[in-house]
């Protein structure tokens, strides 16, 4: 993939706007951007091919748990998906598509990570650091990098010295054979679940640690027909009802998390596909959890639970203590020689959104605007930061739906955003520090009688002081209602010293914003 991006450095030639990450949230971006004519913008991307976490993930059984309908652009639906829920490979096949079928992909810089940023007052531009040693200036930072890319392996004391394989599932080591080898998986989550049934098969003994178990739901997935294929193609609306249904289906869910007394019907079928996949009580009672369903992240499958009871496969639940150079030793004293250790134990979460060296107004630096806790506005905006926008920022978060909707949603409030700065009207867009405030203060509340704050579990969303900081409480509705329409009062805009010379300002415009 040749890097035919815009160049950056030479005068005159900066772009107006910096989106960093290259997966659904920036390639959503910056195809807005190009359907609205605005073409001076770069995408920086650290890896060397698009998709974020659809391209870093590529563990074996790798699939979304939102049906394939769904979990797409609403402006790029995809007939011929081959499940009811997406395979990673059709989910990166299909990004790549996006690209290619809205010019994207000269205005990607792959192999170029985004190392900081700096916003300077007198130009009212930003300084963007990357770490091929070059630094753009841009009047509009998009950051749209995402949560999952920070894998979480754990401490354990010994973990240097063991001799075997090691790696994270979202950084699987396919040189490595799995097969007729000792395995340990370490974790229970998501990722775990998927592959847990697709390396047991080839396992000569594979012990699966366990810390919290999750609450698993039948997955009801089955092959797309080539006639329904056709249909999709033949009739656009159909698909598009299809992706409605689903839609308010997944609605539904959300309003459980957010009352979590509705949640105990779907309680009772995840304890019945328990006794329906698992003889024996003593695994039962291993594998059932102890909290509200939906406290932690629902997980679908319909093999996790049989891959459990497999002769070569045992569910531990005992505490890690050490690692030694063969094996792995548990609280009550128990060694298990392994080959191999592969961590399933998720990402950093709330702690991403602290990355990087970001500094914004007259200084200020996001670890000091976010010292008393992460917070933004629509998780988009963030006080004392002109000009900058997060995609998928702090508290806008599903559990229940899919993310490119909010992503979408997103793009169209950060649009509206960008619409006097397109003009030459304004220098600066910034949220209000009152309208932050008052708008984290009715989030907080919301998000107070929800599952994650009720529900018993040690929740991924929570910070060191049990606040949630991840998760939009309730129905993505609302929050496709509240960015609709921008509300120009929650913003401070920045009038152009030269606003009054606007006929002068349209050839600023055009050299500023357009291709030349």
């Amino acid at each position: 993939m040749t890097d035919q991006s815009l160049p950056a450095s030479r005068p005159g030639h900066d772009p107006a706007v910096v989106i960093v990450g290259a997966g659904f949230s920036g390639l959503c971006m910056a195809i807005q951007l190009k359907q609205a004519g605005l073409d001076r913008f770069v995408v920086l991307e650290k890896a060397h091919a698009v998709g974020g976490t659809w391209r870093e993930n590529t563990y074996p059984g790798c699939a979304c748990d939102i049906a394939s309908l769904l979990y797409s652009y609403s402006f790029e639906p995809k007939a011929d998906w081959s499940h009811l829920f997406p395979r990673q490979p059709e989910i990166l096949n299909y990004l790549e598509h996006c690209v290619d079928t809205y010019g994207v992909r000269p205005h990607i810089r792959f192999g170029t990570e985004f190392t900081g940023a700096e916003f300077d007052d007198a130009t009212d531009q930003w300084e963007v650091f990357t770490s091929t040693g070059e630094t753009i200036r841009a009047k509009v930072l998009v950051i749209g990098r995402g949560l999952l890319h920070r894998p979480n392996i754990p401490d354990m004391p010994g973990l240097q010295r063991f001799l075997g394989s090691a790696f994270h599932s979202a950084e699987w080591d396919h040189g490595v054979d799995l097969t007729g080898k000792r395995i340990a998986v370490v974790g229970t989550g998501a990722s775990a679940v998927q592959f847990v049934p697709q390396i047991a098969r080839q396992a000569a003994r594979l012990h699966v640690f366990q810390r919290t178990p999750p609450w698993v739901l039948p997955r009801l997935d089955r092959r797309l027909s080539a006639a329904e294929h056709r249909l999709f193609r033949r009739v656009p609306a159909l698909q598009r009802a299809l992706r409605y249904l689903i839609y308010w289906y997944q609605e539904s869910l959300g309003l459980g998390l957010a009352h979590p007394r509705l949640l105990r019907s779907l309680e009772a079928i995840a304890r019945w596909h328990i006794r329906r996949q698992i003889a024996g009580e003593e695994l039962r009672r291993k594998v059932t959890p102890y909290y509200t369903i939906g406290c932690k992240r629902i997980l679908l499958s319909n093999d996790y639970y049989p891959a459990l009871t497999r002769p070569n496969v045992e569910l531990v639940t005992e505490r890690i203590v050490e690692v030694s150079e063969h094996s792995i030793v548990t609280c009550d004293g128990a060694e298990r020689a392994v080959d191999a250790i592969i961590f399933g134990t998720g990402f950093h979460v709330t702690d991403s959104f602290k990355e990087g060296h970001i500094v914004g107004r007259n200084g200020v630096k996001f670890n000091d605007a976010w010292r008393d806790g992460i917070q933004a506005y629509l998780g988009v905006t963030v006080a004392g930061f002109p000009n900058l926008f997060w995609l998928l920022g702090p508290n806008s978060g599903l559990a229940h739906s899919s993310m490119v909707f909010m992503i979408e949603a997103q793009v169209r409030h950060v649009s509206q955003c960008l619409r006097p700065l397109e003009d030459s009207q304004a220098r600066r867009v910034e949220v209000r520090p009152s309208a932050q405030a008052a708008f984290n203060r009715g989030l907080q509340n919301r998000l107070a009688g929800t599952v994650w704050s009720v529900g018993g579990c040690n929740s991924r969303y929570l910070d060191r002081h049990g606040v949630n900081r991840v998760m939009w409480p309730g129905s993505s509705v609302r929050y496709w209602l509240r960015t609709r329409r921008l509300r120009t009062t929650d913003y401070e805009v920045t009038p152009d010293a030269g606003t009054a010379c606007q006929q002068a300002r349209e050839d600023v415009r055009r050299h500023a914003w357009r291709h030349e």
